[in-house]
């Protein structure tokens, strides 16, 4: 098939969650036989196998002008039309069948958004989000619990995991260690795991390490700051913590989750969506409030046969998020159901 995805993001040019997704994606579909195209405000990465075509997106506006960009394009030499986003303004272009995958919702992240700039902002894009609910053939989320913002949405697409890059090993740190990969600030909240390790866990485990990948600087007893780290280091870090932690207050899935299950590393978590969804509400990883996030991390790195017994069901559940599997729940989607014609009546 010719497939045209778009995406504003990609990693030549933005450490963003979703432009990694895409990647991933469209390589793994020209692995199976498919010419790819991905239409994106950056060109490809050495390690593309996929075309891409850059859409000009300015300096102000990014996504808005992206977006409007994208029907100055020739859809229909392609056979299906997947959007990781951005495609609001395809009204009345014309198109093969279209595929919309919503990674989170943006209402969701207004409400949990800390400034009101950020929440203004997300306020504007969720109604271009929810008039894509109009616009396209099929929805897909990469979790169910999207649908409570988003209840179009009739399919499941799950987010990946590359399995080659992320897999377990046989080493651990030589003092025990909590990974924490995300932003200070913000949804994140690397800056609440950072208050209680100091105030907790460090007292209750004085050889304890916590390692932040993050761009902003953070130091303290204990505390390793690495900064950002290209994926092989990332992978290595996985693959030695004791323990990951990610206590975000919002998730639209949480790829860092099944990148630590699939490097044989627990997971600890806050009760965001993503972590509620990848951890099947607690069984293939601890899921703790807030008041509770120090013992759970204390108990993991006190308790090797927790440790153990959270290894094997994490390794278990990360190979639910195989790129194989996914690819295959989006190929069975590319093909409209016999019978089904494109839309006329939405904005063809």
């Amino acid at each position: 098939m010719k497939i045209a995805i778009t995406s504003l993001y990609l990693p030549s040019g933005s450490k963003i969650g979703v432009g990694y997704q895409v990647h991933y994606l469209a390589n793994e579909l020209v692995k199976r036989g498919h010419a790819v195209t991905v239409f994106s405000q950056t060109d490809k990465s050495s390690d593309s196998l996929y075309n891409v075509e850059v859409v000009p997106s300015g300096n102000h506006l990014r996504s808005l002008q992206f977006a409007w960009n994208l029907r100055k394009y020739d859809w229909k030499q392609f056979d299906v039309l997947a959007a990781h986003g951005d495609d609001w303004f395809l009204w009345g272009c014309d198109r093969p069948r279209h595929l919309h995958t919503f990674h989170g919702s943006c209402l969701a992240e207004m409400l949990h958004a800390q400034r009101w700039d950020y929440k203004l902002k997300m306020a504007m894009v969720a109604v271009f989000e929810y008039s894509t609910c109009l616009l396209a053939d099929e929805l897909t989320s990469v979790s169910s619990v999207t649908r409570r913002y988003i209840p179009w949405v009739r399919h499941i697409v799950p987010c990946g995991v590359n399995l080659d890059n992320f897999s377990p090993g046989n080493e651990k740190s030589a003092n025990p260690s909590i990974l924490f990969v995300g932003t200070i600030l913000g949804r994140k909240r690397g800056a609440m795991l950072l208050d209680i390790f100091q105030k907790q866990i460090h007292t209750a485990v004085p050889n304890a390490e916590l390692w932040s990948v993050s761009e902003e600087h953070v130091e303290g007893p204990g505390v390793q700051w690495l900064g950002r780290v290209p994926l092989e280091k990332l992978a290595d870090l996985y693959r030695r913590a004791w323990v990951f932690c990610l206590p975000s207050s919002y998730e639209g899935f949480g790829v860092p989750y099944i990148e630590a299950m699939a490097s044989g590393t627990p997971v600890v978590a806050s009760p965001n969506d993503g972590a509620v969804e990848v951890t099947a509400n607690g069984r293939f990883g601890i899921v703790a409030p807030d008041h509770q996030l120090a013992d759970a991390l204390i108990k993991v790195l006190v308790d090797p046969a927790l440790r153990m017994k959270l290894r094997e069901t994490g390794l278990a559940r990360s190979r639910d998020f195989s790129w194989s599997r996914v690819c295959e729940m989006y190929e069975s989607l590319f093909v409209a159901p016999s019978g089904t014609a494109h839309p006329a009546g939405w904005g063809s």
